[in-house]
Formats: C-alpha cells, structure tokens, sequence
C-alpha cells in the first residue's frame, strides 16, 4: 500500500545573520584620544604648521640669514676699530677714515670699469649719468662722515641701536621709488622702533647730565640719526643701481666720486687733525682694520641686497647691535647699573618692533606702465 504524499514544506531562506558589531574599518575608527573628527582636524592642524614653517626656514632664507650676519660682524668691527680710534688714541679723523676706503673702491672697482669696452666703459656711464653718481657719492660720504663723528660724543651701543632708524626710512623710500606695497603691520613695527629709539635718546641725555656730559650725548645721538637717514637714501638707491644696472658700476662711481669729495672735505676740515695724530703700530693697524671692514661691508652688501631687498638687510644688520652691547660691555666696561630705566625699554621696544616689522610680507608691484614711469623718473 502506497503511503499518502506528504505536503512539500515550503523552504523559507534562512534568518539574516546579526550585524557584527566587532568587525570595523580602519576609517570608521575614532582617533586615539580624541573624539571623531577632532582628531583629524588636530591633526590636519600640525601638518599646516609644520608646513608653514618648512615654507619659512626654506633654504633662501637660511643664506640671507647667514649672510646678514657677515655684514653685522662687518659693521660691529667698524664701530669697535672707530671707537678704539676716538677713545683710547684720541683720533678724530671721520674724513680720513672714510677716505680710505673711498681710495680701496676708486683702485679695485673704477679702474674695471676704466678698462672695459662699450657701454660699459667709464667715460660712456660718466657721460650718461655723472651728476646722479655726484649726488649720490656726496649723500654717501657724509652718512659715514656723520656716524662715524658720533663716536667722539656718545657710546658705542647707542650708536649701534640708534642707528636702525635707517630701516623706516628705508621702508618709506621703497614704497615711493621701488614700488614695494607694505602691510599695515609693517608701519605699527615702525611706530614702535621710533618708541624705542626715543627711549635711547632720553637715556643718553639722563646719563650725560649725571654726567656733565649731557649736551655731547645729544649732539652724538642727533647726528647717527642725521647719518642713519642718509645711509637709507643711499641703500634703496644702490638697491635700485644693482637690480637695473651693475653692482660694479655701482661700487667704482661710489669710488670715484667718494675720493674726490672726501679728499675736498679732508683738506679742508681734518688736516690739523690728522698731524695731531700719534702715529704708531697700533693706530696704523686700527686703520687698517676699519678700511678692510668698511671694503669688505661695501664689496659684499650688493650681493646681499641683491639676493633680497634693501628693507631685508637692514632687518639682518640690526643684529650688529647685539655683538655691539656684548663689546660695549666686555671691552668699554659699560656699566648696566647706570643705565636709567627708560634705557632698558629700547632694546625690548626695539625688538617688539622688529619682529612685528619681519612678520608680513612685502608685496612687489609688477604693473608695467607703473614700472616704466618709475623708471623714467629716477633715470
């Protein structure tokens, strides 16, 4: 007997296994110590950072660093060799010293362009643009005659910090002739460099009445001031010179002109002092350690404005003032205690103003027309 059919059961599909709650993906992982996207962002953050500061310690401005230094350590062993001269020996002579190095240029660079062909030549620059090289070798001259005199009135860091007024003025100069546009920012640091040179100022004038001595502080500081605007006037025009024409022609009509109008000026001021001159070994090697200072600060600066800006060097230089306090202090036994507290002030208003200076950028106007008329009128 066949045994009835049973009913087929219907197969149902089997029951979805339940979600692994275990098994994740590395992307739906929170970041370690933090909750969801805050890691990332933290993260994402510091990549920023380090990438900004990899975008400014880059290798250019290592080398402008480096090199700012040189010319800082050019600049503090002109003061030391100048302060040695006024102090110790007693020899006034700004003209004679500056005449020197006039004489080093005029025998290195004039004759080169003396002997060059063409364009070029000496007498082809001298036909084109003499009395521009006049002007600007007499603005020359008497910024070093100025500075260089202050060291017979006041000390040799006053000079040294004082003498960072050249970098408003640079920045001023720049963005009328050089068609560089700055921040607002960059004027702030100007405002708070003049601060701290007002303290300067005042301090010296504090320290020479306690002193009997206050009218020569002044006297001193007024004319690095007067030196420091001549020295401005003069960088953004080299600064100008090098970037349209040559560093050579620069430094060989510096030298023409630089010797014949201090030869003038040392006829006529300083013969009488340079016969009061003691001459011996020492005074002679101070000599000649300023003039090789003072060539080695003219041959070497066009390169480094060149490589970055008038404005950028002068930022570089003030680091002149600091090995100039450690000299001051180490070898002019300088006494900080008789410092009066508004002196204190300067080099933190100073260096407030100089970091807030070396913040923003510069920016470069490229606009052609604007160029060429720029161009015309200092031609």
């Amino acid at each position: 007997m066949i045994p009835p059919e049973q009913p087929q059961q219907q197969l149902q599909p089997p029951p979805p296994a339940p979600p692994n709650h275990v098994v994740t993906t590395i992307e739906n992982l929170p970041a370690e110590g933090s909750g969801g996207g805050s890691g990332s962002l933290s993260a994402s953050s510091r990549a920023g950072v380090r990438q900004r500061i990899r975008k400014v310690l880059n290798r250019e401005m290592l080398i402008s660093v480096a090199l700012g230094q040189v010319l800082s350590l050019l600049i503090c062993g002109i003061g030391l060799t100048s302060k040695y001269l006024s102090e110790d020996f007693h020899a006034n002579t700004p003209v004679f010293q500056s005449f020197l190095n006039y004489i080093l240029l005029f025998l290195v660079y004039t004759t080169t362009l003396a002997v060059r062909q063409g364009e070029e030549n000496l007498l082809a620059i001298l036909r084109r643009r003499w009395w521009k090289y006049m002007i600007l070798g007499l603005i020359d001259l008497e910024a070093n005659y100025l500075v260089v005199k202050a060291y017979q009135y006041t000390t040799l860091t006053s000079i040294q910090l004082l003498d960072c007024f050249v970098i408003p003025v640079v920045i001023l100069l720049s963005w009328f002739f050089l068609l560089i546009r700055y921040k607002a920012v960059h004027f702030i640091g100007i405002v708070v460099c003049i601060l701290g040179m007002g303290c300067m100022v005042g301090a010296d004038v504090l320290v020479g009445r306690h002193q009997g001595a206050g009218e020569n502080k002044l006297v001193g500081d007024l004319l690095v001031l007067g030196g420091a605007t001549l020295y401005g006037i003069s960088n953004v025009w080299e600064e100008y010179i090098i970037r349209t024409l040559s560093r050579v022609e620069f430094l060989g009509m510096i030298g023409l002109f630089g010797a014949f109008f201090s030869g003038i000026q040392l006829a006529i001021m300083e013969h009488k002092e340079l016969l009061k001159v003691p001459w011996d070994w020492q005074i002679g090697l101070l000599y000649v350690g300023f003039s090789a200072c003072m060539f080695g600060l003219y041959s070497f600066m066009p390169v480094v404005i060149k490589k970055t800006s008038a404005t950028s060097v002068n930022l570089s230089l003030l680091t002149a003032d600091l090995y100039s306090l450690f000299c001051g202090l180490f070898l002019f036994h300088y006494k900080k205690h008789e410092e009066p507290k508004v002196a204190r002030r300067q080099p933190q208003l100073s260096l407030h103003g100089i970091f807030v200076l070396s913040s923003g950028r510069s920016v470069l106007l490229s606009d052609p027309k604007i160029l060429r008329s720029t161009e015309q009128r200092l031609q």
